[in-house]
């Protein structure tokens, strides 16, 4: 009798346990999703933008092409019809292409005098800020998520469950830390 007792209250401990893990990873791959779609906002706004940009500048600075064809290639994409992970590396190629493009208008004093550049770099300034903040947030969720997923003992539960670790939103490589260099060939 007092054996059936201790294996029931065992198996109650267990199912408790259970419960609860399964909850908490829930809830952590939810904050996830909302971190991400906050950041895909900002994500698509810039993405939008970028077309008016490159207009401007182009009459401007015609012969940096190959700046401005980079931009246009990752913009060329239909963002609706990308995966959350191709949303993300294709953001962080837009993400070291921007700085490059503003860096032009220092060397054209009537592309910064322009009141719709301005506009535009104003608009592209803030959607960056957003941007920083949202990715900050997302990068932690996941962080907390991905350690949940990856902890003993919850990763026994997220592997019965299917659950999966999430990319981070990173900066790629040295190029993006390193100062904008633009050479006028």
């Amino acid at each position: 009798m007092i054996a059936a007792i201790i294996i029931g209250a065992i198996v109650l401990i267990l199912i408790i346990f259970v419960i609860s893990s399964y909850n908490g990873l829930v809830k952590r791959k939810i904050t996830v999703e909302e971190a991400f779609s906050t950041m895909d906002v900002y994500l698509k706004k810039r993405f939008d933008l970028i077309p008016n940009l490159v207009e401007t500048v182009k009459g401007y600075a015609g012969h940096e092409k190959s700046t401005l064809e980079q931009v246009v290639a990752l913009r060329g994409e239909n963002y609706n019809g990308m995966s959350d992970e191709e949303k993300l590396k294709n953001g962080a190629a837009i993400s070291r292409v921007m700085p490059k493009i503003m860096a032009l208008a220092e060397a054209y004093p009537d592309l910064k005098a322009n009141q719709n550049f301005r506009e535009l770099s104003e608009q592209i300034e803030a959607v960056e800020n957003d941007i920083a903040n949202a990715r900050k947030y997302y990068n932690g969720a996941v962080k907390r998520y991905n350690m949940a997923v990856q902890t003993i003992p919850r990763n026994i539960i997220a592997g019965l469950f299917h659950f999966k670790t999430k990319p981070m939103f990173e900066v790629d490589g040295v190029e993006e830390r390193e100062n904008v260099k633009v050479s006028f060939e």
